[in-house]
């Protein structure tokens, strides 16, 4: 039950596409029983100091969802929106079979077929685009660039997966293009494909699963392999990984696991 006490909101930390204690990409979760102002929305995200934190409040046939990294609000978080529909299964009773979340990308639909969660995503379109001056040189690469595409990230892809363990950006200097993100990822032989993002004009430097940038990453991997099933993993020293489903219809399936690892209560 989401409580109306607008001085004391439960909070609760997940750790999504992930098992594991301590693995995959922490996000907050907030349940509020009505919208507070979104200065206080923002503020509690930067309190927090996690890539995401998730708001939402009950509304006919389903959830208003809104995410906040520490510095603005997004259109699309995957990893918080896997977190927060363990929250309404897990610790508020939900017993629907699917979540509907209405959110500024639409409806989103979040189901629990087993162990794991799936969440129905629009896919996203990558085009190629010419090499940002000094792109690569902020991300510390120096060979291997295949080519940049870009959606609603940068995406560099480099023909080698050891490239990516080894990336050290300037994160000052990624601040300076006009982008949500920058992602570089490379083929795998344990994982079809496997990524890092950074975003720190976002306020996160390094965030270890993107499960929004899998919404154009999937396709653009799909085209490249000839399937439409794929596994990837995301991260640097912390890592996770999810299964993605390109289907026909121009929608995207995410499939990943969740677990708590912090529940509380904000004192405001």
């Amino acid at each position: 039950m989401i409580s109306n006490n607008t001085n004391s909101i439960p909070f609760y930390q997940v750790d999504a596409f992930t098992s594991q204690p301590f693995g995959g990409n922490p996000a907050g979760v907030c349940p509020l029983a009505e919208w507070l102002s979104d200065e206080t929305l923002q503020a509690i995200a930067t309190e927090n100091n996690l890539s995401e934190t998730a708001f939402f409040v009950p509304v006919e046939e389903g959830y208003h969802l809104r995410w906040f990294t520490p510095a603005v609000e997004v259109d699309l978080c995957g990893h918080a929106t896997l977190a927060a529909s363990w929250v309404l299964f897990n610790k508020l009773d939900y017993s629907e079979e699917i979540i509907r979340f209405h959110t500024r990308s639409g409806e989103l639909v979040v189901s629990k077929p087993g162990d794991e969660y799936c969440m129905d995503f629009p896919a996203k379109e990558a085009k190629p685009v010419e090499t940002p001056t000094g792109l690569l040189e902020a991300l510390g690469i120096n060979t291997g660039a295949v080519g940049v595409w870009k959606s609603d990230d940068l995406i560099v892809l480099v023909d080698n997966k050891a490239i990516i363990e080894k990336l050290s950006p300037d994160f000052n200097s990624l601040k300076s293009f006009n982008t949500r993100g920058v992602i570089v990822t490379a083929a795998d032989d344990k994982f079809d494909f496997v990524s890092r993002w950074f975003g720190p004009k976002v306020g996160v430097n390094e965030d270890p699963v993107t499960g929004s940038a899998h919404t154009f990453l999937a396709p653009f991997w799909a085209e490249r392999l000839g399937k439409k099933v794929l596994f990837a993993q995301q991260g640097g020293a912390r890592k996770g990984s999810l299964r993605c489903v390109v289907r026909d219809d121009g929608r995207v399936e995410l499939y990943g696991a969740a677990r708590m690892t912090i529940e509380g209560t904000f004192s405001l």
